[in-house]
């Protein structure tokens, strides 16, 4: 098996790949991870996004961590019970967790990683019920809330909320740009060795990690690799171990003929990325949700799914990503009908047509030039004339559809496990913002969304929770902020030989502290 190992690994990351083989081993050894991400760091209390996630839960402990089913289990906190009226979460802490320094984890660095996490996190709704955080003793924690917050447990799994060593980060120095962030010690199962902006990172295994028997890794290497042509063929030759967030259709089918390796699509639930048509509501051309409705009825999410992307995407048809127990699997799906959708363009007054811009985000190609360019030749047959209208990189397309300077725009948003972090946050008309990307770009406004959003958001019965997201997901279907079109198709392909591979609802955004290889 060709690896990238111990102290080689610095001279290996300036020569990509340039490995030795070396026997297998059930505990022990290196994984190399390939990764077309580029992070700007690496401390993910402060910065959002998968480049970053994927070392920061190496890195960090968090207070929970979630099985595959989407139940809590104990990480750096034990035990845990929410008060009866769902205005405080007590958590009792492990007594033999230390950062990688040798410093006891503490009560004290938890209320500093929380309220770190709610000045600096993007998703300012993860913690924005937190009111105190109070810390009787070293390990006990106990998090008040302004409202009900059932989306407080998931907000506390690694890819959200990493526990910071207070002694170190609380310097005075602005979080942001903290030169810890670069270089961080947490209290995770493995610590940082080597951060090479744009090349790689080296991760060695934690020797004192808290939990016995982990992790069974010596090394983690994430290695970047722009240029997907060359992760391939080193996924094919056994150069690399795991390529994650894979999404090219070619790409995924080209790996799974592959003799040596898995491939997979499980790994993305919590994290919900949906493909989708975003219409600017307030355009005049677009204001009337029958002409929305009309492009719906024409676009054929069938052929985009089976045709466009070789079948390795799946349909969706809400705002909740399908994979949730929230979704409403009775949404109205807008199956083809290109008789209704010229009736209802008729009947908003265009029945001699329109014309109308699309944008796209620039770089992912099968997913938003393609559809683009398949809306200018589907939407003809309803009597719009599109216009693609492109960006030269990603700022100008943000900046675009951030501004409301746009008509319609293939967007790209992620759930992130729980609709009060991911899906609120464009539906809700106290959300639109202006020159903020993937807020309430639509400027769509509804009172009665917002009561069942904002009801939703301190519903701790579950089946009462399901009910008014379902309520909420018929409304939307029906006013079409958005046309939703497909799942990301991420997909994961990996070494056969791997054990335990992070396929949870996290994937690769997860402690990989259980992962070996095996015999």
């Amino acid at each position: 098996m060709s690896r990238l190992m111990g102290a080689a690994a610095g001279a290996a990351l300036s020569v990509a790949f340039s490995v030795a083989a070396l026997p297998v081993f059930a505990d022990g050894g290196t994984l190399v991870l390939g990764s077309t991400q580029t992070p700007r760091h690496l401390n993910g209390a402060v910065q959002s996004g998968i480049a970053t996630a994927v070392p920061s839960t190496q890195i960090f402990a968090s207070l929970l961590r979630y099985d595959e089913s989407w139940q809590p289990q104990p990480y750096l906190a034990k035990s845990w019970e929410m008060a009866e009226d769902g205005l405080s979460l007590t958590l009792q802490l492990v007594d033999n967790a230390t950062f990688h320094d040798g410093a006891p984890v503490t009560s004290a660095d938890v209320a500093f990683s929380i309220e770190t996490i709610k000045e600096n996190h993007p998703f300012k709704t993860m913690f924005a019920p937190v009111s105190e955080i109070e810390t009787p003793d070293p390990h006990t924690v106990i998090i008040h809330l302004s409202k009900p917050h059932p989306a407080l447990l998931l907000a506390l799994s690694p890819a959200l909320a990493p526990v910071l060593p207070k002694h170190l980060f609380d310097d005075g120095q602005d979080m942001k740009s903290h030169p810890l962030n670069s270089l961080p010690v947490g209290s995770g199962p493995f610590m940082v060795e080597e951060f090479t902006a744009g090349e790689a990172i080296v991760l060695k295994r934690n020797p004192n990690f808290f939990l016995e028997g982990r992790p069974k890794l010596d090394e983690i290497i994430i290695k970047i690799v722009p240029d997907t042509s060359s992760l391939l063929i080193a996924m094919e030759n056994g150069e690399a171990d795991i390529f994650p967030f894979m999404q090219g259709s070619q790409n995924i089918r080209r790996l799974q003929k592959a003799e040596n390796l898995d491939v997979t699509s499980e790994g993305y639930a919590a994290v919900g990325p949906i493909n989708w048509l975003a219409f600017n509501t307030q355009s005049p051309k677009l204001s009337d949700v029958r002409v929305r409705q009309a492009i719906a009825y024409a676009v054929d999410r069938d052929f985009i799914t089976k045709a466009l992307h070789r079948g390795v995407s799946a349909q969706q048809r809400g705002p909740i990503i399908e994979s949730s127990p929230y979704f409403d699997d009775s949404i109205p799906a807008y199956d083809v009908d290109l008789d209704k959708a010229n009736a209802l363009m008729a009947e908003a007054g265009f029945g001699d047509g329109m014309a109308l811009t699309i944008d796209y985000i620039p770089g992912p190609n099968e997913q938003q030039l393609n559809l683009a360019e398949y809306m200018k030749s589907q939407l003809k047959k309803i009597g719009i004339d599109i216009t693609v209208r492109a960006a030269p990189d990603f700022p100008t397309w943000a900046g675009r559809v951030g501004g409301h300077d746009f008509e319609m725009s293939m967007d790209i948003v992620f759930n992130w496990g729980d609709p009060v972090i991911g899906v609120h946050r464009s539906y809700l008309s106290d959300n639109i913002r202006k020159g903020v990307i993937w807020s309430n770009t639509q400027q769509y406004a509804s009172d009665k969304v917002d009561a069942l959003l904002d009801a939703a958001a301190v519903e701790l019965d579950e089946d009462k929770r399901r009910a008014l997201y379902g309520e909420f997901q018929q409304i939307v279907a029906g006013d079409l902020p958005v046309y939703w079109i497909n799942a990301l198709p991420y997909h994961t392909s990996y070494d056969k030989r791997l054990q335990n591979a992070p396929t949870g609802i996290w994937g690769t955004m997860h402690p990989m502290d259980q992962v070996s290889w095996g015999e």
